[in-house]
């Protein structure tokens, strides 16, 4: 089937694509039937019927043109085979027929092959077929029951088949629906545990979607332990850690101020900037509740006079569209500080700007840095990487976590984060783009 229609129109939801499945095999087989079964059968007994009329108005057509034969004679005859037989006033008939007259067709065509003195056939009146006969004595009209040639009330049988077909659609519809009513469940558990939402779900359905659904949840459930555990690990060793380094900045404070002080004062803030990240990666949205409803743009202007306090060169962009959008807003905030800091560290200047369309939240963080090239722009957003040796701890780049964890809230959120080239600044354009 995918084959035989564009893509464009095929359903794309499995709810469609199966109505599609069971409606066509129904439609098919009714038009088969009907065309080619009924067709045939209805022609066939036309033309049996037609015959009989053929006779008996060839036996009229014969006492037409009998001289013996008296009026009386033409009416008794015209009576017991139920015709009617007259003179026409007109001179000129015209043969008439409906456009869908099926067996009209064939009842015409018969009866003109089987009479060529028939001039014109009036099948106008579905229930009444008047022909005109010429004979000896002249132009005859002869009209009678249409029931006498067709087959009575074949409209029926199609109304039967195509009420059947209906009613068997509207079955199958329902049945449908309920096979795959524990899909689409477990499709929106599964998009809601994507987008870090745990949604109630039992498995229900036939067999092979229970054993689906039983297997999400044990998925699920592994997930959730790993988070878990990830998170307890990093925590815990970062608890650890700061405790020593507590100790060591005490001691470094307490000796006199000196180069090695100062560069050794140094390397503990680089530490305990380090575990932040860490902390930070590990944490992820957990620390979050469920997404609410939020501002973008008063989440982003309260960002950038963040920034501005402390007097980074941090700048509002265009901001287009309001309303408030479902978010995280301590990992939505965390993300952007993370993207803005990025920005900061590789170039002098950050411009921020948000967009609100109608399914989706854009905000863009864009800087006068070096960039990214393109085919690295994967790589950059794996946690712990670092692109070159000239972004190293001494430049203050951390652990090579703050793209990670801005494409990771954009998971979270239902939706990525894109690098692209900034046209307005030159450097780099990181885009969270994040689902309404």
């Amino acid at each position: 089937m995918a084959r035989l229609l564009p893509r464009s129109l095929l359903p794309r939801g499995l709810y469609g694509r199966a109505m599609l499945i069971l409606i066509v095999p129904i439609v098919t087989i009714q038009l088969v039937v009907s065309i080619v079964f009924l067709q045939r059968h209805f022609a066939g007994v036309t033309r049996q019927m037609t015959d009989t009329v053929e006779r008996e108005i060839r036996l009229v057509a014969g006492t037409l043109d009998n001289p013996a034969a008296t009026a009386s004679d033409i009416a008794l005859l015209s009576r017991r085979l139920d015709l009617s037989v007259s003179r026409p006033p007109q001179r000129d008939p015209v043969a008439r027929r409906l456009a869908f007259d099926l067996s009209g067709r064939v009842m015409s065509d018969e009866l003109t092959a089987a009479l060529p003195g028939i001039t014109a056939i009036d099948l106008s009146n579905t229930r009444v077929v008047t022909l005109w006969l010429e004979t000896e004595a002249g132009l005859a009209q002869i009209a009678f029951d249409r029931r006498r040639v067709s087959a009575s009330n074949p409209h029926q049988l199609l109304v039967l088949m195509v009420f059947t077909g209906l009613l068997m659609t509207f079955i199958a519809i329902l049945f449908m629906r309920n096979q795959l009513r524990p899909i689409r469940r477990l499709a929106r558990a599964a998009e809601a545990f994507g987008t870090g939402r745990i949604e109630t779900y039992k498995p229900a359905g036939a067999t092979e979607v229970r054993a689906a659904g039983r297997a999400f949840l044990e998925m699920r459930a592994r997930i959730e332990r790993q988070i878990e555990q990830r998170t307890m690990m990093l925590s815990g060793v970062s608890h650890d850690l700061r405790t020593p380094l507590t100790r060591l900045k005490l001691a470094l404070s307490l000796q006199p101020e000196t180069d090695e002080t100062r560069a050794m004062l140094h390397d503990v803030a680089e530490m305990e900037q380090l575990i932040d990240g860490f902390l930070d990666f590990a944490r992820g949205t957990a620390a979050d509740t469920e997404p609410e409803p939020v501002d973008p743009v008063a989440l982003v202007r309260e960002i950038v006079d963040k920034a501005q306090r402390v007097g980074q060169a941090v700048e509002l962009g265009a901001c287009v569209g309001t309303g408030t959008a479902p978010l995280r807003r301590l990992a939505v905030a965390r993300a952007v500080e993370n993207l803005v800091g990025n920005a900061l560290r590789y170039g002098s200047l950050a411009r921020v700007s948000v967009t609100m369309e109608a399914d989706s939240l854009r905000i863009a963080v864009e800087d006068d840095g070096p960039g990214i090239p393109p085919e690295r722009r994967d790589e950059a957003m794996r946690p712990f990487i670092r692109l070159d040796a000239a972004r190293n701890q001494d430049r203050g780049s951390g652990a090579g976590l703050g793209l990670a964890i801005a494409a990771d809230v954009a998971r979270s959120h239902g939706g990525r984060l894109i690098l692209g080239d900034s046209t307005g600044l030159g450097g780099l354009r990181a885009e969270l783009v994040l689902s309404r």
